[in-house]
């Protein structure tokens, strides 16, 4: 009789835990389809139109941080879809020689500021002067520095604490301030900030460079939903690891492939991306990774397999 009594609320509670699990693969497999239709629009379908960057944006870009790496690349992407550069850096010499080399390849016209992102707030008065008359269009806050290699927090200088701050964080709300307004007026514009894929997995013996990505991400996503409506795009890029002067101490780290490209392979999907996605890897390979990380590994085995490697990396680190 007992067993008889119980038997409705074992039918009932096998009713509702198949509901239950329906609806949890009916929501896994729905995101599932929306990740992958939001890549293949940002990473696919975006390169199967030639989209004029100076009628949608304006005539000029400015890019910091573009003398190496991600940004020169990006300026030069940039360039070759006749969008005008102006180059950002600390490095007069380089300055000069990048925009040569994209005049000679791509007949723009390129103008360059020498300021030193770590000294702060009073670079932006000689920046916002320097820019007054331009039309500029898009603005790339790539600008950022790293840790020689990974290492652990109380490792880490007080002058490498404020570079990152003033670096990596301070100069894209800065930078942004400068010119969102003159882009706001218009109805048109872009601006792209660059962060990282550690911005949304932290990294253990970098926690100070994945931190401040962070900042860059939050603040890019919030003034991205600010922003819409007005004409002006606002896009994140989250990349994964792309060969750079960063990843120079390290072997094992510092090898092109698929999963890890150039910077001119990175550049060139990252702006064809500009317009399709808000927020992105920049990268089809690198969307792939943070799919996988994201569906398939929990916070721990993240955590500690990047703990591992970043190790490994420490311990193994070339002289440079």
């Amino acid at each position: 009789m007992a067993c008889d009594a119980l038997l409705p609320s074992v039918d009932q509670l096998e009713y509702v835990l198949t509901v239950v699990g329906v609806l949890c693969v009916g929501k896994a497999a729905l995101r599932g389809i929306w990740v992958i239709v939001i890549g293949v629009r940002a990473h696919f379908c975006s390169r199967l139109w030639d989209k004029r960057l100076v009628d949608v944006y304006g005539k000029w870009a400015v890019v910091t941080g573009s003398t190496d790496g991600i940004g020169k690349a990006y300026a030069r992407e940039l360039a070759k879809r006749g969008v005008n550069i102006v180059l950002i850096s600390r490095n007069l010499d380089k300055l000069k020689n990048v925009a040569r080399e994209i005049v000679e390849d791509y007949g723009v016209e390129t103008d360059v500021i020498q300021v030193n992102f770590c000294d702060g707030l009073p670079i932006y008065d000689v920046i916002k002067k320097h820019l007054a008359n331009k039309d500029i269009g898009i603005l790339v806050n790539n600008v950022g520095m790293s840790l020689t290699c990974p290492m652990k927090f109380n490792q880490v200088t007080e002058s490498s604490i404020w570079g990152h701050v003033n670096v990596n964080m301070a100069s894209v709300p800065a930078m942004t301030h400068l010119l969102l307004p003159g882009m706001l007026t218009k109805g048109r514009g872009a601006v792209v900030n660059i962060a990282s894929i550690t911005a949304i997995y932290p990294a253990p013996l970098l926690g100070i460079y994945a931190a401040s990505k962070s900042f860059v991400d939050s603040f890019s996503q919030g003034l991205e939903w600010e922003c819409r409506g007005s004409g002006v795009t606002i896009q994140t890029l989250t990349p994964g690891l792309v060969t750079t002067n960063m990843t120079k101490f390290s072997s094992l780290l510092h090898k092109t492939n698929v999963f890890s490209p150039s910077p001119a392979t990175f550049a060139y999907h990252a702006v064809n991306t500009l317009g399709y996605a808000r927020r992105t890897t920049g990268y089809w390979a690198h969307g792939i990774q943070l799919f996988v990380l994201e569906n398939f590994f929990n916070q721990w085995f993240y955590m500690h397999g990047c703990s591992l490697l970043m190790h490994y990396v420490a311990k193994n680190k070339k002289n440079k």
